[in-house]
């Protein structure tokens, strides 16, 4: 049975959430269509503009992203915080961004005079669309949208593109994000459709590297630091920083980029893995063990259902929602 999403999502739970949407049947976000005869890569191109746009609309940060050939993963967080502090001019600026107004919110941006029951209306339209812009359902819906008309005006066709439901999981604390942004990054890996990091198309840690390369000719230029530089070339991507920074991810990028290789080359079908001689610092960090870590990244789709994160941490939830087991537990 299907879990409510409400129940899913519950943001004084975590900010964090994995999140996959599938196309319907056979047919293709991306990649070669085998049965129509198409190479649909360009549409990989619609989903991280469109992505990147929302992510620069809403308060909904994009800590990582895949894009498969009839799928998509996102890591995101959802900065609620961020949306409450906006003014109300602020979320109908955004709002207006991809949706038609409203006809009092017209007038009252043109400074016309309004009747008290108008003014209402203004605030009450103001807090709705504040509430949809940090709403992650709102979020989808319009990600999907836009990419299903865009592919069934390309394919001359209506109906159904998108399964019903996308699914997500509640990334429950730092090691149920780390767990999940490395299974994410790592999925053309494990798919054999690229070899490297660098050559994982479409990709949120093939988009870092390139970052951190061209970061690192900048730096010598500018002599700005690294953190400067990676917020100001991947603006849209959630950075990372640390535990010292709030609104950072609580890693350092070059410890997540070691981690992610060094459990590349354990992951991929036709690769050996070679064992270092010292554990990648975030597992030492975290205090996980690199056989239940590797365990954890190849079979992150079978060991997890709704809700991801450490062994205390998921007990602990279910009993906070009156939930005797989640999956994940044992």
């Amino acid at each position: 049975m299907a879990r409510a999403r409400k129940a899913q999502i519950d943001l004084s739970s975590t900010p964090y959430y994995h999140l996959i949407a599938r196309c319907v049947r056979r047919a293709f976000l991306c990649g070669d269509d085998k049965y129509s005869g198409k190479n649909l890569d360009h549409r990989r191109t619609w989903l991280v503009e469109r992505i990147k746009q929302l992510s620069e609309v809403f308060a909904i940060e994009i800590a990582a992203y895949a894009i498969m050939s009839n799928h998509y993963h996102l890591v995101v967080k959802v900065n609620r915080r961020q949306a409450l502090d906006w003014s109300g001019d602020e979320v109908i600026s955004r709002w207006y961004q991809l949706y038609n107004g409203s006809p009092v919110i017209d007038g009252y941006l043109r400074g016309e005079p309004l009747s008290d029951a108008s003014r209402e209306l203004v605030v009450e339209l103001i807090e709705k669309w504040r509430a949809r812009l940090y709403d992650i359902s709102w979020f989808m819906k319009n990600l999907n949208e836009y990419i299903a008309k865009e592919a069934n005006k390309e394919d001359n066709c209506t109906g159904k593109y998108w399964e019903g439901r996308y699914k997500s999981q509640a990334l429950l604390d730092e090691t149920g994000l780390l767990s999940c942004m490395a299974y994410v990054d790592l999925n053309p890996i494990r798919a054999e459709m690229a070899n490297t990091l660098e050559g994982s198309d479409f990709t949120s840690i093939q988009a870092r590297i390139k970052h951190f390369q061209y970061t690192d000719i900048v730096k010598e230029e500018s002599k700005l630091n690294g953190e400067e530089h990676q917020t100001a070339l991947s603006k849209w991507l959630k950075p990372f920083g640390g535990r010292v920074h709030e609104y950072a991810l609580p890693f350092s990028l070059l410890d997540y980029l070691e981690l992610v290789d060094w459990t590349g080359r354990h992951v991929h079908p036709k690769k050996k893995g070679y064992i270092p001689k010292e554990t990648p610092n975030i597992l030492a960090l975290l205090n996980i063990e690199e056989i239940i870590w590797l365990d954890r990244i190849q079979n992150y789709a079978k060991r997890y259902a709704n809700f991801v994160g450490s062994q205390s941490v998921l007990k602990a939830h279910a009993a906070k929602n009156d939930v005797s087991w989640y999956k994940g537990v044992g």
